[in-house]
């Protein structure tokens, strides 16, 4: 549903990289809806979803009734001993590194959701565990990946239309539905604190809109304005950065999107170029049209608006699964994406919390 973050799963062209049977994937962890849209990118790039494992019997069997031919394993060695070729999760947070470790171990690549984990030590062992395993650790930063409008500004930017990237501002207010939320996503030792969960999506865009290898984290800030029921809880945040090539980037998160839109989120991106600038609306045009996915680009041959949706597709899906089967990075550099969490969690821990008056 577009109106619940939680449950927001894309779907897009069906577009098959490989033949039938050449690669199989397994989900393990059912936690967050993520795991649904992960799927769906890989199935439509030509991967079969064939295993599940979840500790809740009810999780496991609405995600096979949603994806036929799957079946359900009776435990997480079962998926480690089977031949998929991919691991994906939607875990609780801070168990979403440890899976990987041990599919990785096993000879799997892994694809986890955001944010893969929690603690810096997850972090060092996720790097020591792709060079010792020679296997792949891939993200899901679908705020970028699985956004129409986000791959059409990509297009955009390489074909010079607003010259060089020198700014990168990224905005993602969630709605919270407090009540419909498990206990752990309040407890930041699990869900790793709203910089590093919503804020990595951020991050890494930041850095590929940019042209970046790497960034600085100049300020951050933390905030907790209106869920006092829950102290250790932050429903604000926000980061300024310095990128290695010298462009600027800031990004805001938020839990505060009111009941009154028609989307989850109001997420928007702003990419300021020495020729021009661009404008997402990703999932809502306030206002205009309930439908996302708009671009709207100003430069120097005048005003324009695109309409992304079903234009471009997600073409990171079968990317991620050749880079799996012929070892390239196609889809995204591993450097990338461990500096795009390691920024986050920079963010996360030294950010100043804020006290309202």
């Amino acid at each position: 549903m577009k109106a619940d973050g939680q449950s927001y799963a894309p779907k897009g062209k069906v577009k098959h990289v490989i033949e039938p049977g050449e690669f199989k994937v397994a989900a393990i962890g059912l936690d967050h809806g993520h795991i649904y849209g992960m799927c769906n990118g890989l199935s439509e790039a030509g991967a079969e979803i064939v295993l599940v494992y979840d500790p809740d019997p009810e999780k496991a069997e609405a995600f096979r009734q949603s994806f036929p031919g799957v079946r359900v394993a009776g435990s997480e060695q079962e998926v480690l001993e089977s031949d998929v070729k991919l691991v994906a999760t939607a875990a609780i947070p801070s168990d979403r590194t440890g899976i990987g470790l041990r599919a990785m171990a096993y000879g799997k690549d892994f694809f986890a959701d955001k944010t893969p984990l929690t603690q810096r030590k997850h972090l060092e062992e996720a790097r020591a565990a792709v060079k010792s395993t020679k296997r792949k650790f891939f993200v899901y930063f679908s705020e970028r990946l699985h956004v129409e409008s986000a791959v059409y500004a990509e297009q955009l930017i390489e074909q010079g239309a607003i010259g060089k990237v020198v700014s990168v501002a990224g905005f993602g207010p969630h709605r919270l539905n407090a009540p419909s939320r498990p206990g752990w996503f309040f407890d930041p030792e699990r869900n790793g604190g709203i910089l590093l969960d919503i804020g990595s999506h951020q991050i890494e865009q930041i850095l590929y809109f940019a042209g970046a290898k790497d960034a600085q984290i100049v300020s951050s800030r933390l905030a907790n304005y209106n869920c006092k029921a829950h102290e250790t809880f932050y429903d604000y945040g926000d980061v300024t950065l310095t990128c290695d090539n010298g462009a600027a980037g800031y990004l805001r998160v938020d839990w505060f999107t009111p009941q009154g839109l028609g989307a989850w989120g109001d997420g928007r991106t702003t990419i300021v170029g020495t020729d021009g600038y661009i404008e997402l609306r990703k999932y809502i045009d306030v206002a205009r049209d309930a439908e996302g996915d708009h671009v709207y680009m100003v430069n120097h041959e005048g005003e324009h608006h695109f309409k992304a949706a079903g234009r471009c597709g997600f073409p990171f899906f079968g990317r991620m699964i050749r880079d799996c089967l012929d070892r390239t990075e196609t889809a995204m550099c591993q450097d990338h994406i461990f500096r795009s969490v390691e920024l986050a969690l920079d963010a996360q821990e030294s950010a100043m919390v804020i006290s309202q008056t």
